[in-house]
């Protein structure tokens, strides 16, 4: 009798269902900023709970200063627009990106295209916006350039 061998788990045979071989699951780039996620966690618990706006705003500012031209000016300008129209507002950074929060929650995020190496910087806003109005609403959109269009009123 031939002897059984033992079934491979779920993970192991969609790793090598296509090709054979283990494929890559993320790019480099999600790998960073999920290492990116992990260290701000660490860094959040070590604060504790009591951590106010400026410990965020200083990691914010730091993101932002790492940044090349011209996603750095956009983010500059976005994070003034934030701070004078929205001042409720917390900035922090999620998943290495500027963001900024309302109780705990992830409301918009600045994502620079030199991040995931795309062709435009992004400002997006999470499910926690409630942007809800109508049948279809915007998401993100892709910021190009910085532009006199981005005022505080």
């Amino acid at each position: 009798m031939a002897e059984k061998k033992p079934a491979k788990t779920a993970t192991q045979q969609s790793a090598t269902r296509t090709t054979g071989k283990s494929s890559k699951r993320f790019t480099d780039e999600e790998r960073a900023a999920m290492r990116e996620r992990a260290q701000e966690l660490k860094a959040a618990a070590r604060r504790g709970p009591r951590a106010g706006k400026a410990d965020g705003e200083s990691d914010v500012l730091a993101k932002i200063a790492a940044m090349r031209e011209p996603d750095r000016a956009m983010a500059e300008r976005l994070h003034a627009i934030i701070k004078a129209s929205a001042p409720a507002l917390s900035p922090r950074t999620w998943y290495g990106m500027p963001a900024y929060d309302k109780d705990g929650n992830v409301v918009c995020f600045f994502q620079s295209a030199q991040k995931f190496k795309t062709r435009y910087a992004t400002f997006g806003f999470s499910d926690k916006a409630n942007l809800d109005e109508g049948a279809m609403w915007p998401t993100s959109f892709a910021l190009k350039k910085p532009r006199g269009g981005l005022r505080v009123r």
